[in-house]
């Protein structure tokens, strides 16, 4: 599992070095292997090696294996496409992949931000200033920009019930998108190596929701002392 972990990070340096020096032959072929490396990851953390159980892994794990799988194929899928058609094509992978963490993390919600308005109030804003920056230059778009706007607000929310590392992986995840569509749509937008950050972000915001599920993996299965004997700690 080690070596999985590993792997995945050497290739995040060797995309991330290929980014800034604008190698896009290498930033793209290197793109198209890190959620499957990072799928390996959860799927090898998430074996079974005490016996205990059916051996099958929760729907938490699943869900977020599938999302991760959607994310894949908006990462390479638009390889196969020309202009705003590979644009389309990653918007749909990627909004089937934030629909998908959504319902992972939905069963988590009444330990959401989501009971808390003033800590929800940033994510509901956040979203009204990115359409609001984006709505100028989407023209006909504008719909599919407010709708995949408030799915990925939507996943950072609920995302903020399974464990703290997934919050900030959803926000960060947030951040990630929220620069593409500034980059599409907004003209004024001219951050330097934009590719650089959207990657970064991405990659990091994908990581911590990993490593937040397995948290919250790990607290679903060790048992916790309670008053009248052990109990499992539940989800």
């Amino acid at each position: 599992m080690l070596a999985a972990w590993g792997a995945l990070a050497l290739l995040t340096l060797v995309h991330l070095a290929a980014q800034l020096a604008g190698a896009s032959a290498l930033a793209d072929t290197s793109q198209w292997f890190l959620m499957p490396l990072l799928a390996v990851c959860l799927w090898l953390a998430t074996r079974r090696r005490d016996g205990v159980g059916s051996g099958r892994r929760s729907r938490l794990v699943v869900l977020t294996l599938v999302a991760l799988g959607f994310s894949w194929l908006g990462d390479t899928a638009p390889d196969l496409a020309d202009g705003d058609t590979a644009f389309l094509v990653m918007v749909g992978f990627f909004l089937c992949a934030q629909v998908t963490y959504t319902l992972a993390f939905w069963p988590y919600r009444a330990g959401s931000v989501v009971r808390r308005p003033l800590v929800l109030a940033p994510y509901l804003l956040a979203f009204l200033v990115l359409v609001a920056a984006c709505a100028p230059g989407a023209g006909s778009l504008l719909v599919p920009v407010v709708v995949y706007g408030a799915c990925l607000v939507l996943m950072a929310v609920t995302a903020t019930g399974v464990d703290r590392l997934a919050a900030v992986g959803g926000a960060v995840f947030l951040v990630s998108d929220a620069l593409i569509a500034l980059n599409a749509f907004a003209p004024w937008y001219a951050l330097p190596a934009h590719g650089f950050w959207v990657m970064l972000t991405y990659v990091v915001g994908q990581v911590l929701l990993v490593l937040g599920v397995l948290r919250r993996e790990r607290v679903a299965a060790v048992p916790v002392e309670e008053k009248g004997g052990a109990a499992w700690a539940s989800t």
